[in-house]
């Protein structure tokens, strides 16, 4: 499982790394229920690189917030690697951010389908004036904490490797 020793790791070395860099992030989370921002503002020194947190559980949240297309989430649905890239967008166009993470995922324990199974999460990256690019992982436990863990580690670990 992973540890939160791993992850306040992680979010240390995005404080230093941004802050040496003199880059903002953002954070978009659905599954993830604010842990991304959690873990990288627990951290002395954030508020220099951290401008801001979407927690958008509901669709009504992510169209709202972040302009996520109602017509996306009826094509893809919720959990797919579209709405992460529209999550990643808007976290950028709605802050003043250089980096935005986003997560979209299914935590469980109940929720999944076959094609859709409990664990999956969908990444997205997205850097002012760049691509955006979007990563599928199926976390595998049937434990909600875990898949949540293990997302919102994933999500540093992308955040960290685009800075």
């Amino acid at each position: 499982m992973t540890q939160p020793h791993r992850i306040w790791s992680l979010a240390q070395q995005i404080v230093d790394k941004a802050g040496a860099e003199g880059l903002l992030l953002a954070a978009a989370e659905s599954c993830t229920g604010g842990m991304i921002a959690a873990a990288i503002t627990d951290v002395p020194g954030s508020s220099a690189v951290f401008d801001r947190g979407f927690v958008t559980y509901s669709n009504e949240a992510k169209a709202e917030m972040l302009g996520v297309r109602a017509q996306t989430i009826a094509r893809y649905g919720a959990v797919s690697q579209w709405v992460a890239r529209e999550m990643a967008k808007g976290a950028i166009l709605n802050s003043r951010a250089d980096i935005a993470v986003a997560t979209t995922g299914i935590a469980g324990p109940t929720g999944g389908s076959d094609r859709k199974p409990v664990g999956l999460v969908w990444f997205a990256l997205a850097a002012r004036g760049g691509a955006v690019r979007a990563e599928r992982r199926v976390f595998v436990s049937g434990d909600r904490n875990f898949v949540r863990m293990r997302a919102t580690e994933m999500a540093l670990t992308l955040a960290l490797r685009a800075i």
